[in-house]
């Protein structure tokens, strides 16, 4: 007899879409509560994770790792060191797909909170992890969070955790930081749509090769079985909740019209699904597992 294993296999796992390789990396997950949320009753928010078989709120980290037009690109860069230690599993993961940190040509994010953007440098020393990439985000990104009048507004733990800590994260990248404005073709293959309202940077990716695409919506949601059942339902996180819920639902509407398979960095790992209409709301459904590229 073997014995028996205690510890759960790589959180590694590739789909393609056509000539473009997407391998979901897990960095872990975060637990906590629903006081979090904002415009929907805590009570009917347990109720509906309760029948999708979700007794608490324990939320995915997901992210991605891109091989496309001769570059490897990192969405997303987790926890790293600063959350908790149910999280920053990144680089372990990524070392079991086989890939360095000095192999990523490219960190494109999202937006900069740190379930996001915390895994950029090393704890102790704050020397850049990924040494030989470049980092591309929305040009609001990097105006927020070094935004001194933004971060007085905040409170103790906001101006730690998001602000100075998304300045620190920056720094190291500051003569290799590449912003932009609008929606169109950041790295090859793949398209910026800005859905600001989460953060005023918060942008989705469009990920087209051939025929096929993908969207990667970064945080449009969080908690995925509430949240699709009810797009109001907002987070304490959005610096701007109404725009938040205009962005989740215009979002929504495209994924569920153009039928585009989706993912996300807090949809339940690896995260590929469909969304389908389901009277005023949506419903997700879990993409069928890839057994070969």
């Amino acid at each position: 007899m073997t014995a028996i294993p205690d510890t759960q296999v790589p959180g590694v796992y590739r789909r393609k879409v056509g000539d473009i390789v997407i391998t979901a990396i897990a960095d872990g997950f975060l637990d906590g509560d629903l006081e979090v949320l904002r415009n929907i009753d805590t009570g009917l928010a347990r109720d509906i994770l309760t029948a999708n078989f979700r007794p608490a709120r324990r939320t995915a980290v997901n992210t991605f790792l891109i091989h496309t037009g001769g570059k490897t690109v990192l969405m997303e860069t987790g926890c790293g060191n600063f959350m908790q230690a149910s999280a920053g599993k990144q680089l372990a993961n990524l070392a079991a797909a086989g890939v360095r940190p000095a192999d990523i040509d490219a960190v494109l994010l999202t937006h900069m909170h740190p379930d996001h953007s915390a895994g950029l440098t090393e704890k102790e020393t704050g020397k850049p992890i990924f040494e030989n990439a470049e980092l591309v985000c929305h040009e609001n990104e990097p105006r927020h969070w070094n935004d001194d009048a933004a971060m007085a507004r905040g409170n103790e733990r906001e101006k730690a955790l998001f602000f100075q800590l998304a300045r620190d994260q920056m720094a190291p990248y500051r003569d290799r930081m590449r912003t932009f404005s609008g929606e169109g073709e950041v790295l090859p293959g793949i398209t910026a749509i800005p859905r600001p309202g989460h953060t005023p940077g918060h942008t989705t990716y469009l990920i087209a090769s051939g025929n096929d695409q993908l969207l990667v919506w970064g945080d449009v949601v969080h908690i995925p079985e509430v949240q699709t059942a009810r797009p109001e339902a907002c987070m304490v996180y959005d610096t701007d909740p109404a725009q938040a819920e205009a962005s989740r639902r215009a979002v929504f509407d495209m994924v569920a019209t153009d039928r585009l398979l989706v993912t996300g960095m807090h949809l339940h790992f690896p995260g590929f699904s469909r969304l389908l209409r389901d009277g005023d709301g949506y419903r997700l459904i879990p993409a069928a597992w890839e057994h070969a590229l």
